[in-house]
């Protein structure tokens, strides 16, 4: 449960950083063109031969205009506009510093250069693009004596700064998007989890509550219809109190197991096999059929799931004895084996009176039998087998230690 409620907290904290830095990177954005536009501006009143008159300075108001209007295009446009507009700008900015002649290679990669940093580009071809700008910036200082080395150096820190911190914070915003599609998955995840774990509740509930009723009640109807039928007969027999006493006992055992039941889930106070004694002994003073319980082995810890399991199965199958059997004699066995322990319930009759139709219908012929039961076995990774024998019935459960 705790880590439930851990999660909602972490998301929203990752969502809140990604909102902050999704807000510097814009902050950054903006900060490239000024940065460009303020180190080319000032290459330019360093470099009084660059630009300061005739078609230089045609390219210098050229090469602003097209700084401004990249990043005006960054922000109007998406998707494959924005590759669009990155190839016009460079294109015109190609023709314009061809029509001004003369020694504007560096201007030109500068250009390249202030388009790439604003525009959003795979993070290989921003790098790739970047690197050769950086390198014709460095070649024309070197060929060309209209851009001093300090210059030209200027211009690579500044672009180079921005390109790393942008590329930082880009890689940073997109690891904490996955991130939190990831936690907003894992949120889907347990949230079906949780329902599920609820459905799971409630049939485990209904197959308590059956088990339960099936057995007390479906007793309790049988005594109450022997004491209807010595009413009508003889209203003074001697044995009709003490079938009046027994569907009065039957009626209270239910109740209490009932009660027991709603309250396995508020706290561990689960059925053990210690109680089998109890079990049979109720089921041989109810049904008048002689039930011997015997154990072999040495005790083993059980988990809460096994001890209830193991109760509820011979409850189930006692049920299901008195209901559709004819036995003369019913035993039940508890064997403690190295890895498992093993019960087996089985009644004996002059001739077999039930099918393995009867059995899996269960105890109220709503498929909560033999179905209910192996299913038990099967959640704690046992087995259940049932069938009929040359004399009787027999069930076998099957749980691991």
């Amino acid at each position: 449960m705790s880590e439930e409620y851990g999660t909602a907290p972490t998301l929203a904290a990752l969502r809140r950083a990604r909102a902050a830095q999704d807000s510097a990177l814009r902050w950054m954005r903006l900060l490239g063109p000024a940065l460009a536009g303020g180190v080319t501006l000032s290459v330019l009143r360093a470099e009084p031969s660059v630009g300061s008159s005739g078609r230089g300075l045609v390219v210098s108001l050229t090469l602003a205009a097209f700084a401004g209007g990249s990043y005006g295009t960054h922000v109007a446009t998406r998707g494959s506009w924005r590759h669009t507009a990155c190839a016009v700008l460079l294109v015109a900015g190609a023709v314009s510093l061809v029509w001004a002649q003369g020694g504007r290679t560096g201007f030109f990669a500068l250009f390249t250069a202030i388009v790439l940093l604003v525009r959003k580009m795979p993070t290989r071809l921003a790098v790739a693009l970047s690197t050769i700008t950086l390198l014709m910036l460095v070649l024309a200082s070197i060929t060309s004596s209209h851009l001093s080395p300090f210059s030209a150096l200027v211009v690579v820190a500044a672009i180079g700064c921005y390109c790393l911190i942008t590329l930082l914070a880009e890689r940073l915003r997109l690891a904490n998007l996955e991130a939190e599609q990831l936690l907003t998955e894992l949120e889907g995840t347990r949230a079906a989890e949780a329902r599920a774990a609820a459905l799971a509740e409630r049939q485990h509930l209904a197959r308590e509550m059956h088990d339960v009723l099936a057995h007390s009640l479906s007793g309790l109807m049988l005594q109450l219809e022997g004491a209807r039928l010595l009413a009508a007969s003889n209203p003074t027999d001697p044995r009709l109190p003490g079938a009046l006493e027994r569907a009065h006992q039957l009626g209270k055992t239910g109740l209490d197991e009932a009660r027991r039941a709603i309250g396995m889930l508020r706290d561990d106070e689960l059925p053990i096999p210690d109680r089998l004694p109890d079990l049979t002994r109720r089921f041989e003073e109810v049904r008048g059929v002689p039930c011997r319980l015997t154990v072999d082995g040495e005790a083993l810890e059980l988990g809460s799931e096994a001890r209830l399991a193991i109760y509820r199965v011979a409850q189930e199958a006692l049920t299901n004895i008195a209901k559709h059997a004819e036995a003369e004699r019913v035993e039940v066995s508890l064997d403690y084996r190295h890895d498992a322990v093993v019960l087996t319930v089985e009644d004996f009759a002059a001739e077999p009176t039930r099918s393995d139709e009867d059995a899996a219908a269960g105890s109220d012929g709503e498929g909560y039998g033999l179905a209910g039961m192996r299913e038990r076995a099967e959640l704690l990774g046992g087995t259940l087998t049932a069938g009929a024998t040359a004399n009787g019935f027999r069930v076998l459960l099957e749980v691991p230690a």
